[in-house]
C-alpha cells in the first residue's frame, strides 16, 4: 500500500478525527490514487479541476503541489483554472487563480 504524502493539516486534526484521517491515508491515498486505470498525472489533472469547480482552496493548495510533482506543468495548471472558470463559474476560477498564485509565491521564499 502506498503511503500518503505528509500533511500538517491532517496531523493537526488526527487527534480529533482519527477515522477521517485514517480513511484519507488508507482509502484515498492508499487505494484510490494507486489504482492502475489512470496515471497519477491524470488523477492530478482531474482532482485539480474538481477542486477548482467546487471552490476548495485549502485542498487545492496541496493538490496543485502534488500535480506539479506528478508532471503537470504550471502552464497546464493555468489552463485548467481558466477552462474551469467558464464551466464552474468565474468566482471559482478567480479563487483558484489566487490560491495557485499564493502557492507559487510561497515557493519563491
Amino acid at each position: 500500500m502506498a503511503k500518503a504524502p505528509p500533511s500538517a493539516h491532517r496531523d493537526r486534526i488526527q487527534p480529533l478525527f482519527p477515522a477521517l484521517v485514517d480513511y484519507t491515508n488508507d482509502v484515498i491515498y492508499g487505494d484510490l490514487w494507486e489504482r492502475k486505470g489512470l496515471s497519477k498525472r491524470d488523477r492530478s489533472l482531474i482532482t485539480v479541476a474538481a477542486l477548482v469547480a467546487t471552490v476548495r482552496p485549502m485542498q487545492l493548495k496541496s493538490h496543485v503541489t502534488r500535480a506539479l510533482a506528478n508532471g503537470v506543468t504550471r502552464e497546464e495548471i493555468a489552463e485548467i483554472v481558466t477552462h474551469m472558470a467558464f464551466y464552474a463559474g468565474w468566482p471559482a476560477g478567480m479563487t483558484a487563480a489566487q490560491t495557485v498564485a499564493d502557492i507559487y509565491e510561497a515557493e519563491k521564499k
